[in-house]
């Protein structure tokens, strides 16, 4: 019996009423989504509101938050392989909670700067990756193969919902109490993530601490990078999570200097707007089954990662007044069109990977993927100080449909189905039943959105 599941032959219901552990798991992940999206707003906020920091500044600061993506990124992988999981997680939220709290205190005290608010982004990113690379190799230990489709869905659903709230709150707390004060609210929801996590009752077993030669660990991770290179559906979709990151980040990083400087926006409006725009993350995460069900899991990522992508040429056209509706639209689309081909990335993931080899893989397609977002971050920053934030809009926002081109000429566009194994090649829906499709040597895919329901 899966640890925290129902016996076999037990009625079956959702997975939050009748497993306990996934319950937990699903409200400190909701939880912290929350509080990200509270800081994902309150961060910008502070720096231009507070600290009056200039357009590159600000992309420096979300870039700042996936740099270590680029630093330890691989060799966390590896690490993570080599112990249990849960204890990482812990660990990685006790680090950001700390963290988190330390800036209002530090603004209280007249220490803080747009340095110390890069070197906490700093900080907290490095143990987002930990924590993330974990994450994703915990979710199979505690979700039978045939409820991971559903696990996925409700995850990421959740997180698209918690984001929205978290964007809205974010703009409303600047408002009403300063944007610095929003760091508390991130600061409580990494509390909640830790009791969530201290109470799920599935323990993994202590893995077994065996001698390593010299460059063990550079051998782990060369191995999961050619895994990736060598399989046509892992390179590609690594491949397109990457440019999909650049181009994400480049209009993400500088969005809130676009809604408030250049369409003229106050802090409170600024919030809702991304939460309206962000509730396309939702309907992403509940259609994504349905629509890989009637067309494919291959084809329905082709209609959400191309076809829903264009509309993000909207969102440059934004002004004041009801043209305020070109962003509405357009990052509805944009959410709606991530979240959903990233439900449907992860159940192929799950399917398509074993766990011993989670962590280092997850973790080798994350370098590559999740490293494009610094850099999109200092493109979009670079951009807009040089051509103006409008024209720099343009130029990222067009990276959006452009990347899912590489889908498109890969053999993504050639297919119905992403495939059940290496082997096999045998198509799979991601609700069908996938127990007997695992296979020994298998890789990951890359990117897990509870990063960020906009991000590979």
């Amino acid at each position: 019996m899966r640890p925290g599941g129902g016996a076999p032959g037990a009625i079956r219901g959702g997975l939050l009423r009748r497993h306990h552990d996934f319950r937990l798991l699903w409200l400190g992940e909701t939880a912290g989504k929350f509080g990200t999206s509270v800081t994902g707003v309150a961060m910008p906020l502070i720096a231009v509101s507070t600290l009056d920091a200039g357009t590159f500044d600000v992309g420096l600061l979300t870039a700042a938050t996936w740099a270590p993506w680029l630093v330890i990124g691989l060799p966390a992988g590896a690490w993570v392989d080599r112990t249990r999981r849960r204890p990482v997680m812990l660990a990685a939220a006790a680090v950001s909670l700390v963290l988190f709290a330390a800036v209002p205190l530090a603004a209280w005290a007249g220490l803080l700067s747009v340095g110390l608010l890069v070197g906490v982004a700093l900080a907290t990113g490095t143990s987002a990756v930990f924590f993330q690379t974990a994450y994703t190799a915990y979710l199979p230990a505690i979700l039978a193969p045939e409820d991971q489709p559903e696990g996925n869905a409700k995850l990421h659903g959740s997180a698209s919902a918690a984001q929205i709230a978290g964007l809205g709150s974010g703009g409303l707390i600047a408002q009403l109490a300063g944007a610095v004060n929003g760091m508390f609210a991130n600061a409580a929801t990494f509390l909640v993530s830790l009791l969530c996590l201290s109470r799920i009752r599935h323990r993994e077993p202590r893995v077994p601490r065996t001698p390593r030669p010299r460059g063990a660990l550079a051998s782990e991770v060369g191995e999961g990078l050619r895994l990736v290179a060598r399989d046509p559906w892992l390179r590609t979709l690594t491949l397109f999570g990457a440019a999909s990151n650049l181009a994400l980040m480049g209009y993400q990083s500088i969005l809130v200097v676009f809604l408030v400087r250049t369409v003229g926006l106050d802090p409170g409006p600024v919030g809702g707007l991304v939460a309206a725009a962000g509730t396309g993350g939702v309907a992403g995460a509940f259609a994504a089954g349905r629509v890989a069900a009637r067309l494919g899991t291959a084809r329905a990522t082709l209609v959400f990662e191309l076809g829903l992508a264009v509309f993000a040429l909207l969102i440059p056209l934004t002004v004041g007044g009801a043209g305020v509706l070109f962003y509405v639209a357009g990052g509805f689309c944009v959410a709606a069109g991530v979240v959903a081909g990233n439900v449907i990335k992860a159940s192929f993931q799950q399917r398509y990977c074993p766990p011993e080899l989670l962590g280092r893989l997850t973790a080798s397609t994350a370098f590559l993927n999740y490293g494009t977002i610094p850099l999109g971050a200092l493109l979009g920053g670079t951009l807009g100080t040089v051509l103006g934030v409008r024209t720099a809009m343009w130029i990222t926002t067009a990276g959006v449909p452009l990347a899912g081109l590489i889908l498109l000429f890969s053999p993504v566009g050639r297919a119905r189905d992403l495939p059940a194994s290496r082997e096999r090649g045998v198509g799979v829906g991601i609700g069908q039943d996938s127990r007997s499709v695992a296979s020994p040597g298998a890789a990951s895919v890359s990117g897990d959105p509870d990063l960020e329901s906009e991000q590979r």
